[in-house]
C-alpha cells in the first residue's frame, strides 16, 4: 500500500524518475527496514535467520574467515543443509586469501550446501582480478534480506584483551518487496560463476510496511552507485552527511560535493582515524584541503576501525550498504546497497552520526583568516626574524613544539588542524622509486624475472583469448555455411 493517497507533483515524479534511472532501480514500497548497528548486532540477526530457515539460505560476502565467527556460521549452515534447507555461498577468491581455504567448506559440501567462489586467477582474463564481489548480503525462505558493510569475521568484534574495541559498522534488515531484489541479486552473482540457481516455490513478498527504498546491486563498469551519489550531491539542499571507510575523492564528485557545500548545504565526512589499510589512509588524507577549503566539514573518528558506508541527505533520504566512495567500488567491484526514501530510517541515521561525530575528531584548516594564496606557507629561512635565522635544530624543536601543541589542543577541543598531507606520500614515492633503481642498477636479475614473468602472463593471456576468439569466430563461420 502506497503512503499516500494523492497522486505525488510533478516536480516529485520528476525526481523518482531521474533518481530511478541514476541508480538503475526502481522505487519500491511497502517495507520495513531496520538499523544494524556493528558487528555484533550483525551476526546475531543474521545467525537467527540462518538457524530458522525452512527452505533456502543464500549467502554472499566478500570475506568469510577461518575463525570463531566464521565456523559459527559455517555450523549454522551446516546443521540447516542437514535439514533438507537449500544453502548457497558465495564468497570471493581474492577477499578470502588468506582468511580460509576451501576446506574450510568441507563440512557445507558434505551436508549437501553448495559454495561458490568468485572470480579466482584465469587464464585468458588478464585483467579479470581487478573486478571483486565486495558484496555483503544474505536473504532467507525469500522473506527476510540483509545487507551491510559487514563481512564475517571476528575483526569486527574487537579483542578485549588487546584492548581493541569492536569496529564501527552499519547494515540494515529488510522485510518487503525489497527481499526479491535481494535475492535476484544474488541470484545474478550465482549463475556468472556457474549454472543458475534452481526455481523456488515463490511466495510474493508481502508488504511489511511503508518505507519505500530502491535496491541498488551494481556490477563492474555500470556505475549506477556512482551516478546515485553525485546526484544527490546535486540534490540535497539542507545537509549531505557522509560516512566512508575507504574515501579517494575523485574530482568530478569532490567538485559536486564542493559546489554543494558552496551552496550552503552542509556537508560532512566522517572517516576512519586509523585505517586497516594504511596507504587508502594516506591517500584520502591528502584530498582534505579542497574538502576543507570549500567549506566542507571533515571528521576523523577516534575508535579501531570505521567501516560503515552510509549517507544521509536532509533528513529524508540515506543510503547504506557496501560501497565506498571511490573508483573501485563505483567502477570495478560488485557491491549492493539500499537508497530509502523515509524520513524516520533518516532520522535514526541522522542520530547516529551525531552519535559517531562525539567519538571523532574535526579536521581544520589552520585557524587563520583565509587570504587567497595564504596556503603557500613561506619558509622562515625565506623570512628570518629580526633574531637572525633559526638553526635547524631550533626549527625542529619548533615544529615538535607545533605537532604536540596540535595534539594535545585536540584532546582537549575534538578538533585538529590539518597538518602536511602531501609531503609524506611524495617522499614515499621518492624513496619508493630511488630504491628501485638502485635494485636494478646492482642487480638487473632481481627486477628483470619479475618483469619476464609479467610479460609470460600477459602473452599467455593474450594468445588465449585470441585462440578462442578464433574459435568463437570460426563456429559462426562453419553455421553460416550450414545454414546455406
Amino acid at each position: 500500500m502506497n503512503r499516500t493517497s494523492f497522486p505525488p507533483p510533478p516536480g516529485r515524479l520528476f525526481a523518482e524518475q531521474a533518481l530511478s534511472r541514476a541508480a538503475g532501480a526502481p522505487l519500491l514500497t511497502g517495507n520495513r527496514i531496520e538499523l544494524l548497528i556493528d558487528g555484533a548486532a550483525h551476526y546475531e540477526a543474521w545467525l537467527a535467520a540462518i538457524r530458522g530457515a525452512r527452505h533456502r539460505v543464500l549467502l554472499e560476502n566478500y570475506i568469510i574467515r577461518d575463525d570463531e565467527v566464521g565456523r559459527a556460521f559455517r555450523d549454522a549452515l551446516v546443521e540447516r543443509a542437514k535439514e533438507g534447507v537449500f544453502v548457497a555461498v558465495v564468497y570471493d577468491w581474492m577477499g578470502c586469501l588468506g582468511q580460509s581455504r576451501s576446506s574450510f567448506w568441507a563440512p557445507l559440501r558434505a551436508a549437501g550446501g553448495h559454495v561458490r567462489v568468485f572470480n579466482p586467477p584465469q587464464l585468458g582474463q588478464t585483467f579479470g582480478w581487478i573486478s571483486r564481489d565486495h558484496r555483503k548480503l544474505l536473504v532467507v525462505d525469500g522473506q527476510q534480506g540483509f545487507l551491510s558493510g559487514v563481512c564475517i569475521s571476528e575483526k569486527w568484534l574487537g579483542d578485549a584483551k588487546r584492548g581493541m574495541a569492536p569496529w564501527r559498522d552499519t547494515g540494515v534488515a529488510l522485510h518487503g518487496p525489497a527481499v526479491a531484489e535481494l535475492e535476484q541479486a544474488f541470484a545474478q552473482s550465482w549463475s556468472i560463476i556457474g549454472p543458475p540457481l534452481p526455481s523456488f516455490d515463490q511466495d510474493p513478498s508481502a508488504e511489511a510496511g511503508t518505507v519505500a527504498l530502491r535496491v541498488i546491486a551494481t556490477q563492474p563498469s555500470t556505475a549506477g552507485m556512482y551516478r546515485l551519489d553525485q546526484m544527490i550531491a546535486a540534490m540535497a539542499r539542507k545537509t549531505l552527511w557522509l560516512t566512508d571507510a575507504y574515501f579517494v575523492g575523485v574530482a568530478p564528485y569532490v567538485q559536486a560535493l564542493a559546489s554543494a557545500a558552496k551552496d550552503g548545504v552542509d556537508v560532512r565526512l566522517l572517516v576512519p582515524g586509523t585505517s586497516d589499510i594504511p596507504i587508502v589512509a594516506g591517500l584520502s588524507r591528502s584530498g582534505y584541503r579542497p574538502l576543507l577549503k570549500a567549506g566542507i566539514r571533515v571528521f576523523e573518528w577516534n575508535g579501531s576501525m570505521l567501516h560503515a558506508k552510509t549517507a544521509v541527505a536532509d533528513g529524508q533520504w540515506a543510503r547504506v550498504g557496501s560501497s565506498n566512495l571511490n573508483i573501485a567500488s563505483w567502477l570495478g567491484n560488485r557491491e549492493i546497497d539500499v537508497a530509502v526514501e523515509d524520513e524516520d530510517f533518516a532520522r535514526r541515521l541522522v542520530t547516529q552520526y551525531e552519535s559517531d561525530l562525539a567519538n571523532a575528531t574535526e579536521i581544520m584548516l589552520a585557524p587563520r583568516r583565509y587570504r587567497p594564496h595564504a596556503d603557500k606557507v613561506q619558509s622562515a629561512k625565506a623570512h628570518p626574524s629580526r633574531t637572525g635565522r633559526m638553526s635547524g635544530s631550533s626549527s625542529r624543536a619548533a615544529a615538535g613544539a607545533l605537532r604536540i601543541a596540535n595534539t594535545v589542543g585536540a584532546a582537549f577541543t575534538d578538533r585538529r588542524v590539518l597538518g602536511d598531507t602531501e609531503t609524506g606520500p611524495l617522499v614515499t614515492g621518492t624513496v619508493t622509486l630511488l630504491v628501485l633503481a638502485v635494485v636494478a642498477l646492482l642487480w638487473p636479475a632481481v627486477v628483470g624475472w619479475p618483469l619476464a614473468a609479467l610479460a609470460l602472463w600477459f602473452a599467455l593471456n593474450f594468445g588465449i583469448r585470441a585462440w578462442r576468439a578464433r574459435q568463437r569466430h570460426q563456429r559462426r563461420i562453419k553455421a553460416i555455411n550450414e545454414a546455406e
